[in-house]
């Protein structure tokens, strides 16, 4: 029995590109190319190389065609590259997604830029989801202590997985708690990047976000109930110029500034994304 060849990289790239195209999906080749290589386990940067290079049905099975051609459904009907796939890049690292955590996003790298310009012994992370911003510092900073918090037991088990995968384990600590409820004793610096869609708002996300967890992305209010409770609680947690930095929705820095101002923080700074957005609300305690 021939190993016979089953078709082209560049057409089985095309014939994805093209389910993509007629969905309506931006970047289709891109999200075409991203979802072949995983199933040929290659290097997405190389298929360009190797576009005329015949594929055999050894090298991907009718099984394998079959499951390349779901994924590309599952991408036409909206669902992101990364929850198909399983894999998110964030910082210089690639965590493992599921549908139990929000997918990282490049505009939550400024948060981690922003805590990296002063150093940090330990450091609590509120609401951690697939643990990126938590193994993200504790990457950075190795001899940190960081205790990080999600109430969703589900997504504290991939926060676990990623720090096994990537190899942070040592000084990293993930506990169940309802923002601060379990928490102990003092750090010198808490990140969070909390719900903050208002519910009113839910119907106006772009479609990618339906394939992350809802109480991820909205407090079913107004959107600030989590800083309500940040600022009220988080003075009993900082030592004396210790940090807080929160990730806000582009219309909030002036409204979350004025609440920590009002708990009793200084050195409000409202530093914008790459877009030019609103993206993180930075404060001082100073005890």
């Amino acid at each position: 029995m021939t190993d016979a060849p089953v078709h082209s990289v560049g057409w089985w790239w095309r014939f994805g590109t093209e389910i993509l195209r007629k969905a309506g999906i931006e970047g289709a080749d891109r999200d075409a190319q991203l979802i072949l290589a995983s199933h040929l386990k290659a290097d997405p940067g190389t298929l360009r190389l190797q576009m005329d290079r015949e594929l055999t049905a050894t090298e991907f099975s009718e099984a394998g065609q079959q499951a390349y051609q779901t994924d590309l459904q599952s991408r036409a009907a909206g669902r992101p590259v990364s929850k198909i796939l399983g894999t998110r890049a964030f910082w210089e690292s690639t965590f493992y997604v599921n549908d139990d955590v929000l997918d990282p996003r490049p505009d939550t790298e400024l948060l981690i830029e922003v805590a990296l310009q002063r150093p940090y012994a330990r450091c609590l992370d509120l609401g951690t989801g697939s643990g990126c911003i938590a193994i993200t510092l504790a990457l950075q900073n190795g001899g940190a202590s960081i205790l990080a918090t999600d109430i969703s037991e589900k997504a504290l088990q991939v926060a676990r997985r990623n720090a096994r995968a990537i190899g942070v384990e040592s000084g990293l600590e993930f506990r169940r708690s309802d923002w601060l409820e379990a928490v102990e004793g003092k750090f010198d610096l808490i990140v969070s990047n909390p719900p903050y869609i208002a519910a009113d708002e839910m119907s106006e996300l772009a479609p990618d976000l339906a394939f992350d967890p809802r109480e991820a992305l909205t407090d079913e209010a107004d959107g600030l109930s989590a800083y309500r409770v940040i600022a009220a609680q988080a003075p009993d947690y900082l030592l004396p110029g210790g940090r807080l930095l929160v990730e806000i929705g582009w219309r909030q820095g002036d409204i979350v500034a004025d609440m920590f101002k009002a708990a009793g923080f200084d050195d409000l700074r409202v530093l914008k994304d790459l877009a030019g957005h609103d993206r993180v609300v930075a404060a001082v305690w100073r005890g």
